[in-house]
């Protein structure tokens, strides 16, 4: 295991003390490191806390900000936060309007949400959840993982939440953003969780994992790699059959990477989408390429479409500005 740190059982902590000293404009409450909140509280919004594991930066933390989300509970690599931690973030950022929460749909953060919300309501706290659940290839719509297309809908409640819209309006927006977005990934190397300081799983030399969770969650095929083009139609394939797009429509895409691959093949890929998309007679709204919702160092990418009308797109184009993540 070859990683910038000091000791595996700090990672996580080191990596927060690190965000701290370089960004004045968050910071953690009741003592712990792993409630992570904006320094600039909005009296009157709803408030959106969304929390998750170590490992995905800039998900879930990068994206507290202005524009997007108030809190996030930190779990240390591919762990969820705890209950308490999530309630100590609810209880910072309420700024009268009530807390919105929204995350990926894992087991461990459904649970540690869902009690958080508990607590919440013995303190007069109104709490709505919502959970991101984009991967198509991890199975049917209601045990689907939660991945990179949950930036969209940190983009479209965070933009209603700046617009002063009440908890119902803020929840509505997300879910309209959620029924809208799609993704499908893949990988090409495993990642080392530093607390187990070797690969999650294996892959060979020339292999890939095509619908390899960001967890290392096994994919629908494993296989020779395939170009870029090929990759790109697979996927989309799989994105369209599960979300229809007629020609004329618009999308917005996402093309992620996975912590290790190069931006320029990142660019590499997205080109093959959108010529795909366009000899589809399907239009792109707006493309974002980079790191969204990484998995530690694994190689490999995702795609994700959202489908946007004219609501999603002043949504997605609302600014925003974080640490992580900037919008103008």
């Amino acid at each position: 295991m070859k990683k910038i740190i000091n000791a595996p059982e700090n990672y996580t902590d080191d990596m927060l003390r690190g965000i701290y000293a370089a960004h004045p404009e968050v910071k953690y409450v009741n003592n712990d490191l792993r409630c992570y909140c904006t320094a600039k509280k909005v009296p009157g919004k709803v408030a959106i806390v969304t929390g998750g594991g170590t490992g995905h930066l800039p998900l879930f933390l990068g994206y507290v900000g202005e524009g997007l989300l108030d809190g996030c509970g930190v779990g240390s690599v591919f762990q969820s936060p705890s209950p308490e931690q999530v309630y100590e973030i609810s209880k910072e950022v309420d700024a009268g309007a009530g807390v919105l929460y929204l995350y990926g749909n894992y087991t461990g953060d459904i649970m540690t949400f869902d009690m958080a919300a508990e607590m919440c309501e013995m303190d007069d706290i109104k709490t709505q959840s919502i959970v991101g659940a984009d991967d198509v290839n991890s199975g049917a719509p209601e045990i689907r993982r939660g991945v990179a297309g949950i930036f969209f809908m940190y983009k479209a409640a965070g933009a209603k939440a700046a617009q002063m819209g009440d908890l119902d309006a803020v929840h509505a927006a997300a879910q309209k953003a959620k029924e809208a977005t799609r993704t499908v990934g893949f990988a090409l190397t495993p990642c080392v969780i530093p607390e187990v300081g070797k690969a999650n799983f294996s892959l060979g030399e020339n292999e890939m994992a095509m619908g390899m969770g960001i967890h290392g969650e096994p994919g629908i095929w494993n296989g020779p790699i395939k170009t870029s083009k090929e990759i790109a139609e697979e996927s989309l394939k799989t994105l369209l059959d599960d979300m229809p797009v007629a020609a004329g429509e618009e999308v917005a895409v996402l093309i992620n990477g996975l912590g290790a691959t190069s931006i320029e093949e990142l660019y590499i890929l997205s080109n093959d989408v959108s010529s795909i998309l366009k000899e589809k007679g399907i239009s792109i709204y707006r493309t974002y390429v980079g790191e969204y919702a990484t998995s530690m160092e694994m190689a490999g990418a995702s795609i994700s479409l959202c489908k946007v009308d004219s609501e999603l797109k002043d949504w997605i184009d609302y600014p925003v500005n974080t640490p992580f993540y900037c919008q103008r």
